[in-house]
């Protein structure tokens, strides 16, 4: 006879099981729900009521993230007067007592007017900054938004709010959500992947990257991102040990997904579904990843347009043009993260390196994409986790300072993918330091991106922990529509 302990432990675990089985078969991993509604473009997408009527403005997603927050103030957001506030105080009307880093607590703010020059770029003559010659000949191509704004004051609560949704770690990322909820559009590659740069100019502050950035949390993990390695295979243990070829690879797979259908029969685990398709997918992608990641033929004109680094293997340039054959490829988010962007002094001389690494890569990038017919329906998008102070740090000079951390206005763009381009939307004070007009939080940006993808931001939704968990949080995100084309 069993006690009440056990009676309910194994009532439990009864509950449980039928859980899995239920999950499994609803389309939670690969469930006969799930395979039921395999369509020739998007396979494993979970049903919903969150799709939008109509057919979506984005299939696809280049998320350009400049990890360590570059300033507004000497790229996009051109204020022509502060020349004349050159070391002057901020006014406590502009600060408002907003916090700050302690890094600003308790010293001067005197302002730091940038150093360069600006200039009118494309049809409707967006402002940009010198620094970026090559991108500004795409100025028609881009929504420049100069009124983002965030609640992290911080790098890595900012990053995760930006990759995540939330500033606490332990969310599904925007790519691993994408995936879950909309399938994959191709059988051979990842639906997520995520290639951080190796090498970036400005080697100063260069805060860490984890991999709870792109991971798929509490969503199965077939969701999560994939990382490309720069040393190596470009996917770890893609190649076959020494001793082991195509067909006994073969064997062996085939062997092992036996026993993990036995194993799913007899617990209906849906995770054992998503290791099958796990394993069946590394077995492909031991083709298609060598020969995504082969750039020898290339035309000599396309290297030549993406620059001298294309053919440095993790560099900014050739993940730019690895980002455009994997669209050409149909994989659903690529996400390219490049570090270097925290200057808290010598600001001027470590922008035009960063600038150097990515303005012309990003302009090639967008031009690649255009000529193939793939920016229609491709969203990219190219911000950091925060902005920069207008007042300096570091030593202030007319042509020598740093800047420090600004959540409240900061500028990024977006591209392609259902945007209006050669505008500027969002307007920050004379000195960019506070959001005038037509603010973007980071959840309106995310909710903005679902949209464009054919997905309503409040519907896509998973109950974990006993809430109905979402992209957006449970604060309020609203679709910027006014960006759009």
């Amino acid at each position: 006879m069993m006690n009440a302990l056990e009676s309910n432990l194994l009532a439990e675990t009864e509950q449980l099981q039928s859980r899995r089985s239920f999950l499994l078969n609803s389309g939670m991993g690969l469930g006969t729900a799930a395979l039921a509604s395999l369509t020739a473009e998007t396979q494993g997408a979970v049903p919903g009521d969150f799709r939008l009527p109509g057919r979506p403005k984005a299939k696809r997603v280049v998320f350009l993230f400049m990890a360590g927050a570059p300033s507004q103030v000497d790229l996009f957001d051109y204020k022509p007067d502060l020349h004349k506030l050159f070391k002057k105080e901020l006014p406590k009307s502009i600060s408002k007592g907003q916090r700050v880093t302690t890094m600003t607590r308790g010293r001067q703010q005197l302002v730091a007017p940038t150093m360069f020059k600006f200039a009118q770029a494309g049809k409707n003559g967006v402002w940009m900054s010198e620094l970026l010659p090559h991108l500004s000949k795409r100025a028609d191509d881009l929504c420049l938004v100069h009124s983002f704004n965030t609640n992290a004051i911080n790098h890595d609560p900012g990053k995760t709010s930006f990759c995540t949704g939330s500033e606490i770690p332990g969310r599904p990322s925007m790519g691993a959500w994408l995936s879950y909820g909309l399938g994959s559009l191709n059988r051979d590659l990842p639906d997520f992947v995520v290639m951080p740069s190796a090498f970036w100019s400005g080697r100063v502050n260069v805060q860490a990257l984890y991999a709870r950035l792109w991971s798929s949390a509490f969503l199965p993990s077939q969701h999560q991102g994939t990382s490309f390695q720069v040393v190596g295979d470009p996917v770890l243990f893609l190649s076959n040990p020494g001793g082991i070829d195509a067909k006994v690879r073969r064997r062996m797979l085939d062997s092992l997904a036996e026993l993990n259908r036995k194993h799913q029969t007899e617990i209906g685990d849906p995770e054992i579904a998503t290791t099958i398709a796990q394993q069946e997918m590394a077995f492909r992608m031991q083709s298609s990843v060598p020969e995504l990641t082969d750039i020898s033929k290339e035309p000599e004109s396309v290297l030549k347009m993406y620059g001298p680094e294309v053919t440095k293997t993790g560099s900014y340039a050739r993940n730019c043009l690895l980002a455009r054959r994997m669209i050409e490829r149909d994989v659903r988010f690529v996400q390219l993260f490049h570090r270097g962007w925290d200057h808290h002094s010598r600001l001027p001389d470590n922008m035009r390196g960063q600038c150097r690494d990515v303005d012309q890569p990003t302009a090639a990038l967008l031009s690649d994409l255009k000529s193939r017919g793939l920016l229609d329906d491709t969203l990219v998008v190219f911000v950091g986790e925060f902005g920069r102070t207008v007042f300096g740090q570091g030593g202030i000079s007319r042509t020598v300072y740093g800047r420090d951390h600004h959540p409240r206005c900061f500028s990024g763009w977006l591209a392609g993918g259902g945007i209006q381009g050669g505008q500027h939307y969002g307007k920050t004070d004379d000195f960019s330091y506070n959001v005038v007009e037509n603010p973007v939080h980071v959840r309106d940006l995310h909710a903005t991106m679902l949209h464009l993808l054919g997905i309503d931001h409040e519907k896509l939704t998973v109950k974990f922990q006993g809430l109905d968990q979402r992209l957006t949080g449970v604060e309020p995100a609203r679709v910027v529509k006014a960006i759009m084309s």
